[in-house]
């Protein structure tokens, strides 16, 4: 499975980027596929995660009621939309796919396929 992000880019507070997640590969229907982003100096944090069985969604708890994940299984793309940004979801932002594991997983190191990230800044 390859992955490739798109989307990133600078926004003020308060505003919205929608992040895009192409893959390549038959595989990826049947991929759990997940949103990770790293800021600077920490670890990677799990944000959002669409079901490989039905769809269904899950956010971390910082993002929850601002960012909303979806699949698009006809284009095999994933998206991020992200409203009412704050600084502190400034990061570089990953796609990831899991074919292995039967729940999702919040543990990045659990996630076997990567995209290469896309840088988010919010900052006025």
């Amino acid at each position: 499975v390859q992955l490739v992000e798109s989307g990133g880019g600078l926004v003020q507070p308060g505003g919205s980027l929608r992040l895009s997640c192409a893959a390549s590969g038959r595989t990826f229907i049947n991929c759990h596929v997940a949103w990770f982003r790293q800021a600077p100096g920490k670890e990677r944090d799990f944000v959002a995660a669409i079901s490989r069985n039905n769809d269904d969604t899950y956010y971390a708890d910082s993002v929850k009621g601002r960012f909303t994940m979806s699949r698009d299984g006809f284009n095999n793309a994933v998206y991020l939309q992200m409203n009412s940004l704050e600084p502190e979801d400034t990061a570089v932002y990953y796609c990831a796919c899991d074919l292995k594991h039967l729940y999702i997983d919040h543990d990045y190191h659990n996630w076997e396929w990567w995209g290469q990230g896309t840088q988010v800044a919010v900052s006025s």
